[in-house]
């Protein structure tokens, strides 16, 4: 299971998907999702394995600290992640299927806060799946940073919204020495 707004998003996307094909970009009301806009951003696709932000919600804009718009969506990413980024991407876009990123976000302070992000692909008449519709969800509250800015992602997991998350690992947990988990 992802986070429930990630969930929805790819239900949502998944009901206007006509067959084998991304769904239209007009296919998409952003209305349905209102309370998701801050969190919502649009890439755009001008060379393959290139993606561009084309639209950025505000929780987005003011957590990387700078407008996004026009920007690589890879510059965020830690250079090593980069080019497995690229090509899952690539195939997301090529097979019609939602892709969900769990990432770290690591802020200038160096405290880190796990998220995922959505990006679900869509059709456009003049370029076939030339946009990513995409939803950044924090998974624990985004305070941990301290309101610093971002310094980078970190991919610790690429899911196809087919597959879903792998279960987590089992871990000992302690309190005051004493075994609890």
């Amino acid at each position: 299971m992802f986070h429930s707004n990630t969930e929805r998003l790819i239900d949502y996307w998944r009901a206007r998907k006509p067959g084998r094909l991304s769904p239209a970009r007009g296919a998409i009301d952003p209305r349905d999702f209102a309370e998701l806009a801050p969190q919502m951003l649009i890439l755009g696709r001008p060379a393959p394995g290139r993606f561009r932000f084309r639209l950025v919600g505000g929780v987005i804009a003011e957590l990387i600290g700078r407008d996004l718009r026009g920007a690589d969506f890879a510059s965020l990413w830690a250079v090593r992640d980069r080019p497995g980024l690229a090509t899952a991407l690539e195939a997301a876009r090529r097979t019609a299927e939602p892709l969900v990123l769990t990432a770290e976000i690591r802020a200038r302070n160096g405290r880190t806060a796990p998220a995922e992000i959505l990006l679900a692909p869509l059709r456009a008449d003049a370029a076939p799946r030339d946009r990513m519709l995409g939803c950044l969800q924090p998974l624990q509250p985004l305070s941990m940073l301290l309101d610093e800015p971002v310094e980078e992602l970190t991919l610790v997991r690429l899911a196809s919204a087919e597959e879903g998350p792998a279960l987590p690992s089992v871990r000992l947990a302690t309190v005051n020495g004493r075994r609890i988990a």
